[in-house]
């Protein structure tokens, strides 16, 4: 199974592209996609739908998981990611593929086991899990990976419990 992790933005969305095969992960690809912000919001938006639409069409993941909306203390970068987010959730849904959305929370809980886990511990567990030699950079792509990692044991906690 190809899962696509999603940590959404305008500046930088970070992406992860892991395979989930025989109890084992590995990364494809990892990466951001970056808008410049002298850009028009439309224009940001229509380079972001883009992008991701080539990622989708090179690895044709069977599942895409974004990361929810947190609270932010600026009003202007919730409206901003909330536009990002609207524009990936679409295009997924456009390209055929099943979206899940994970909180901060739950993916702190699936990586680290702990939901109020801090940054550098979430990094540091998606370095282990998925064996790379170093954690990603930046940020959003290791909050990509987490993401995509998070949806994988999801995955497979909600297969266990339905063939009960």
């Amino acid at each position: 199974m190809i899962i696509l992790g999603i940590d959404p933005g305008t500046a930088i969305t970070g992406f992860g592209v892991i395979e989930s095969q025989n109890n084992k992960l590995k990364v494809i690809d990892a990466g951001c996609i970056k808008t410049d912000k002298n850009l028009d919001m439309s224009e940001r938006l229509d380079l972001i739908a883009k992008k991701l639409k080539n990622i989708i069409k090179k690895y044709k993941p069977q599942i895409m998981a974004v990361e929810e909306l947190f609270y932010f203390k600026n009003k202007k970068t919730v409206i901003t990611v909330a536009q990002a987010r609207g524009v990936i959730l679409f295009m997924g849904k456009n390209q055929g593929i099943e979206i899940c959305e994970y909180t901060p929370l739950q993916v702190k809980q699936a990586v680290v086991g702990y939901g109020r886990a801090e940054k550098k511990q979430v990094q540091q567990m998606v370095k282990l899990i998925l064996g790379l030699k170093e954690i990603p950079k930046p940020d959003d792509v290791a909050d990509a990976l987490a993401v995509a990692v998070c949806c994988e044991s999801s995955y497979k906690f909600e297969k266990k419990i339905n063939k009960k």
